[in-house]
């Protein structure tokens, strides 16, 4: 038999890497990417080259439908048709005795915009329920808020190529160098060809991406607001502000200008507990003109005041003049290879399709004409997201959970909680492509889907570059594309005439109707031309090349069409240190594991990197709490403690700790970091503060247990 050859969107973080693998009966031979297709032009990251032993075999993967007739015994295999109509009927069911906003679909930035957008239409539309959230929630919501107020619209403004002419990187809340190393890696190719270009990193730790850079600003956990105001108020006391750009292009700057000389910059600096020299040294940077490209992620976003860090950082590219323009921006990075296309289909509670909102008159009414329901039928008001979701679920008012692509038995912040709105859930759908997960525990059904490769569909990445990948491999039994299983679903509902899919094609050109005039507009981008080719939006018509930046003419989507300064104050983390909890801890990711570990912990060359979960300690604090390298410890919280493997290091502050959180409940009952982290959230964009909470160091108990 013959090779043959697809390519795919890596399954991994937002820089949307294409993948091409070389295949022979069923079974990849070989992992590529090719040198002259963007994104990456043939570059790969660690997990993204090892995909090859993802499919060495099926261990682990979920391959038929499944019922649990009782809780706590195990599934029994059913047929699709039966799996179906049992979860159809029990939705309905649900929704009659409770109401409509008894159910709620949780999904994933790594499903394809097919599926987001059948699940979304079923849900708002017919179900007439907007209880329908994904883990974007805990990734990028804040950034999306940071957007819509101050250009008008969600969307970065820059693309990848603004990396190649950039003079300074400011990097803030974004490990690079590990979670999105491609990019990093243009960037360190932009230094060595142009050796003054400089790059600035803000990170409490001495991350990898710190120990490339020129700069490295260690400041306190939770102070960027400060951190960016200090700067912004340093250039406009030295007169750095483009005056003609704010002038004729922004709104509210007399509001800012007075808000930053009322600050105090000792008290600044002293909540960033950065020594004076750091601020100097970027202000000289700064202080002439230069094209600033600042990349930003979880590190700004997961924090009860995320909104306000996003609107500070933005605020300083508009004072400069930084906005719309080649090598210049500030770049939201995203963390899944889809959260941007979930942005765009609507897939958070307050969103519909193309950037509408379900506030808007004119948005419902528009999507109800389109989905040709009667008018009401969408909601005014906004779902329920990600933490009231499973709140609510605890609380016994959400009967029905469907939960999509993602863990959140792990991964969700104070995760008590969300496992016990599993466990008191009267149905819990599972549609996953692996098997056991901590979340399909709590199953009653668990429907299986097919993963990377095994599927057709559509992506888009940080720099709203809209990739179609290819399906070259087939799934496992009996699983199903995700838009299939939702389409089944809606059909068994009785809503066959509006959700009369048969290709994830006809569901992409129903979708991409809906952008039409759109900020998001995907118009132009025609099955055939996604077929043959990469597209950023927006794309209006079918003979248009596609948008490599916003803005360049200098029109926003506001009403005035004006970008907004805005005036953010600094807030301190939600919870503070103490005697009791003295030590305070923020969580992240690593280079070797992705989310759950559900894909990257069956990859043995994954896996030998970091075969544990691990706390990053400074040697001060480890004296201080008796704690040796290489000592199992507990991290003791004020909702719970979780169990890692101490590392003494310099690379942290004192005072602060850093543990991922990709391990669960099927490593070891009490490694899972969520146990500790604090579910509070962001007053607008509903973003928990997953990155900071206060602890203590326990040894480990009597029993002195470790992980098998």
């Amino acid at each position: 038999m013959e090779n043959s050859t697809g390519k795919a969107v890596c399954p991994y973080c937002g820089v949307g890497c294409v993948i091409r693998a070389t295949v022979n009966d069923n079974k990849i031979m070989r992992i590529s990417a090719d040198d002259d297709v963007a994104p990456n032009y043939g570059m790969l990251c660690p997990k993204g080259a090892h995909l090859k032993q993802v499919f060495q075999n099926h261990d682990g993967r979920l391959a038929y439908p499944m019922i649990r007739d009782r809780r706590g015994e195990p599934p029994r295999q059913v047929s699709w048709d039966e799996a179906i109509a049992f979860t159809a009927n029990r939705l309905h069911e649900i929704q009659l005795e409770h109401g409509k906003d008894s159910i709620a679909l949780y999904g994933s930035g790594q499903l394809d915009t097919e599926a987001s957008y059948v699940f979304n239409k079923l849900f708002k539309g017919f179900l007439r329920t907007n209880n329908v959230d994904t883990n974007s929630r805990l990734c990028m919501s804040s950034a999306v808020v940071g957007y819509m107020q101050s250009f008008g619209s969600d969307g970065p403004p820059t693309c990848y190529d603004d990396i190649q002419h950039a003079d300074v990187f400011l990097i803030i809340g974004a490990n690079m160098a590990v979670n999105h190393p491609v990019l990093f890696q243009m960037i360190r190719k932009r230094r060595a060809i142009e050796p003054n270009t400089r790059i600035i990193t803000v990170d409490p730790r001495r991350s990898k991406t710190a120990e490339h850079s020129d700069i490295h600003v260690p400041l306190a956990p939770g102070s960027d607001v400060a951190f960016l105001q200090l700067i912004a108020k340093r250039l406009l006391a030295i007169g750095r502000v483009h005056r003609r750009f704010v002038r004729r292009n922004t709104e509210n700057f007399s509001a800012y200008e007075n808000h930053l000389d009322s600050l105090d910059a000792d008290a600044l600096l002293t909540a960033c507990d950065i020594h004076p020299a750091r601020i100097d040294e970027i202000v000289e940077y700064l202080s002439k003109p230069s094209r600033l490209l600042s990349f930003y992620c979880q590190g700004t976003n997961q924090s009860t005041s995320g909104v306000d860090k996003n609107v500070a950082l933005i605020n300083l590219h508009l004072q400069l003049g930084e906005v719309g323009i080649r090598g210049a921006g500030p770049f939201s990075l995203t963390g899944q290879p889809n959260a941007m296309g979930g942005r765009e289909v609507g897939y958070l509670a307050h969103q519909l399709p193309g950037y509408r909102v379900v506030t808007n008159d004119m948005h419902r009414a528009y999507l109800e004409g389109a989905w040709r329901v009667p008018p009401g039928s969408i909601d005014s008001n906004p779902g329920l997201t990600a933490v009231p979701m499973f709140e609510a679920a605890a609380e016994g008012k959400v009967r029905a959970l469907w939960i999509a692509c993602t863990n959140p038995a792990v991964s969700m912040p104070d995760t008590k909680v969300s496992q016990a709105g599993l466990r008191r859930a009267d149905l819990v759908i599972v549609q996953d492509c692996y098997y056991p997960t901590e979340t399909s525990a709590y199953a009653d059904v668990i429907l299986p889907a097919a993963q990377w490769g095994e599927k057709q569909g559509t992506m888009t990445n940080s720099e709203r570059l809209v990739v179609r990948s290819d399906q070259f491999l087939t799934p496992p039994g009996e699983a199903m594309p995700d838009w299939w299983i939702f389409t089944q679903v809606a059909r068994a509902m009785g809503y066959k005439r509006n959700f009369d899919f048969y290709t994830p094609e006809e569901v992409w050109d129903e979708y991409r109707f809906l952008t039409a005039g759109t900020p998001c507009d995907q118009m132009g981008m025609t099955n055939e031309r996604l077929a043959k080719t990469s597209l950023r939006w927006p794309c209006p018509h079918p003979r248009h090349p596609g948008t490599p930046r916003r803005y360049t003419r200098r029109k926003f989507f506001t009403e005035s069409e004006k970008a907004q300064f805005h005036t953010p104050v600094y807030q301190p983390p939600d919870e503070n240190t103490d005697e009791e909890y003295p030590l305070g801890l923020t969580t992240g990711r690593i280079e070797s594991q992705w989310h759950t570990r559900t894909r990257t912990g069956k990859v043995p060359q994954l896996v030998r990197k970091d075969p544990e979960p691990f706390v990053e300690i400074h040697p001060d604090d480890a004296i201080e709490n008796n704690v040796q390298d290489g000592e199992w410890v507990y991290l003791v919280g004020r909702r719970g403690r979780c169990y890692a493997k101490a590392r003494v290091t310099e690379t942290i502050r004192r005072g602060l700790l850093f543990t991922p959180f990709h391990w669960g409940d099927l490593f070891h009952a009490e490694t899972n970091a969520n146990y500790v982290t604090n579910s509070a959230f962001d007053p607008v964009s509903k973003q928990p503060e997953l990155k900071f909470c206060a602890v203590r160091i326990e040894s480990e108990d009597s029993e002195g247990r470790t992980p098998a």
